[in-house]
Parts: C-alpha cells; structure tokens; sequence
C-alpha cells in the first residue's frame, strides 16, 4: 500500500476503532470545568474492563502519553507527573494549557497522597509504569491502563479517547493527522522520493549507551506514516521489542544515513554527543558530510509521545528535509 493510502486507512481503521468501542462520550472542554452528562460506561483496558464517567470531571494522568492525549483532546487534567525529578512538564506541550495542573510525582513514581488530594474521578497510566500500583490506584478512582507506551501510541490514544469521552473530537485529531503526513510527503517530492530518503534517529543517553531506534518506537512511526526509508541497520535494533540498537560511541556510525536526526537525553555532555559530534568518526559520516545531520529536542521527539507532540516532529520534519 503506498503512503497516502497507507495514512488514510490508518486514520480509518482509528476511527472506526473509536466508534466501535465501549460506548459513551462527555461534552466537556476540561476536567476540571466538568460537563454535561452522567452515568458511565465499560472502557477495555490492559486490566480488563473499567467503568468510568461518561464526561469525567477530575482527571489525574501518570505519563507523558496519557498528558498528550488528554490536552490534545482539550482535556485538562488536575494532575500529572513530570518526566523528570525537579522538572516542569515537558516543554513542547502548550504552556497555557498546563497552567494549574498539579505536579504529582515522577514518571513510576508518583506521589499516591497527592493523587489521592486530588480525588480524581479518572486516573490514566500504563502497566510499564504502574503496574505494581494498580490496586492501589484503583482505591483512589477508576484507572485506565494500557499494557505499554512508546510503539502503541495510537492504540493507546483510542483507550484514553474513550476513557475520557473523547471519541468524536479523536476522530478529527486522526483525520488532521493523516492529512499532516500526506502534506510532508508531497512536500518531499513524493512517495517514491520519501523512501529513497534513508532515515536514522540517534538518541545519545547520560548513565546509558546511545540508542539507534528501529521499527518499534514512537518515533519509527512517524517516519513510517511519512514514507520515509530505514537504513540497513534498523533490522538489527532488536532491543527492547524491537526499539532499538545500542551502541557504544565508538559504533555511533552505524546509525549513519542519508539524514540522521539525533538528540540527547540528559547532559549532551553527560550522554558523550558533545564529544561524539566533534570526533573524526562523527564528522565522517554520509549525513553529517552532507549537511544533513539534524539535532533536535529529546523531550519532542523521544518522550513526548501522542499527536501533539507529532504535530510538531513532522512541521519539524519538513522543515529540515526540504531546505
């Protein structure tokens, strides 16, 4: 199936995944301004089934995914935690849509009585990072978990659609992405052209090796949705599903390409990238040669995972592609 076709049945299939789900919507702009319509409704999820209200009013979120989601489908949360210790909520997410919304904890740990002062009516997360958490959880309010994060985003983003009575504004989010990646295709020169273009994703890591992303990651979708092509090393990023290769800096040049976008996560001179990108092996590879090694920001393109965080990779995307 060529790109375009491949874009538009993704968002059909979301879609109609969406519509025939466990039933029930809220009218609500935000969770904390309430809306109309009680009673509440079955969500599948990686727990088995949950009742939730159908327009939940206080929502509390444990991830970055499930944060993506709730204010890409103009849901406020009363809380949510951060990626990172002392750090604010990630910083491509709307600044004026985070104003309020409390700082619960960390990723995997969050900060149970503060969740439990919020009395949420809806809690969102996944079993990676809260598996061990999930009965507790349950005591404070119905807590919707899918099984990962990462790969499945857009599996994920139809649970937390639903969970939030969201579906019918998901369904404008998937149409507006799918016509978002058509765009960046024709603006690559076509389908056959964006395959021709090899892609890498480089993520040097503080305290870890650096990781060349493969199939099963986020952002591998992204490039996917967009037609663009892998290099040969992609099949061996077997890692953690299928997420990724790890190298030692002296192997960073297997991540080579016609384009490589990398990143750091943590200190770019804690993770080794300020001293890889001024070594003789750096400046030897195809891409960088060719001026068309792009850095980019880790909180976007790695942790921010969901449909506005893609808004913004794929306007990233087109830019550094076509100049």
């Amino acid at each position: 199936m060529n790109v375009t076709g491949r874009a538009a049945a993704t968002a059909v299939a979301l879609a109609s995944a969406l519509a025939l789900s466990a039933c029930g919507s809220g009218s609500s702009d935000s969770a904390d301004t309430g809306g109309k319509g009680g009673g509440t409704h079955t969500v599948k999820t990686a727990n088995g089934p949950v009742k939730v209200p159908n327009a939940p009013r206080r929502v509390v979120v444990l991830d970055t995914a499930e944060l993506d989601s709730a204010l890409t489908l103009g849901v406020k949360p009363l809380g949510a935690t951060t990626a990172l210790p002392g750090k604010p909520f990630l910083g491509y997410l709307p600044q004026d849509k985070l104003k309020g919304i409390e700082n619960v904890g960390v990723i995997a740990q969050p900060n149970m009585e503060k969740v439990a002062a919020l009395k949420p009516d809806l809690i969102l997360t996944n079993k990676e990072r809260d598996a061990d958490r999930y009965d507790e959880l349950s005591k404070i309010a119905p807590t919707v978990m899918t099984k990962t994060t990462g790969y499945p985003w857009k599996q994920n983003f139809q649970v937390h659609a639903d969970a939030l009575g969201k579906k019918a504004e998901a369904k404008k989010v998937l149409a507006d992405y799918a016509d978002r990646t058509k765009k960046v295709t024709e603006a690559l020169g076509g389908e056959k052209k964006a395959a021709s273009i090899k892609t890498s994703v480089i993520r040097f890591q503080e305290g870890a090796d650096t990781r060349i992303y493969g199939k099963k990651a986020y952002i591998a979708t992204l490039l996917d949705d967009v037609g663009l092509g892998r290099p040969p090393v992609v099949k061996q990023a077997k890692s953690y599903g299928g997420l990724a290769l790890d190298v030692s800096p002296e192997q960073v040049d297997k991540g080579d390409a016609d384009v490589v976008f990398y990143t750091s996560y943590g200190s770019p001179k804690k993770s080794g990238e300020a001293k890889s990108v001024n070594s003789p092996l750096w400046k030897n590879m195809r891409a960088v040669k060719e001026k068309r090694a792009f850095h980019v920001e880790d909180e976007l393109w790695i942790q921010g995972i969901g449909y506005t965080a893609a808004a913004k990779i794929l306007d990233e995307m087109r830019a550094d592609l076509t100049k």
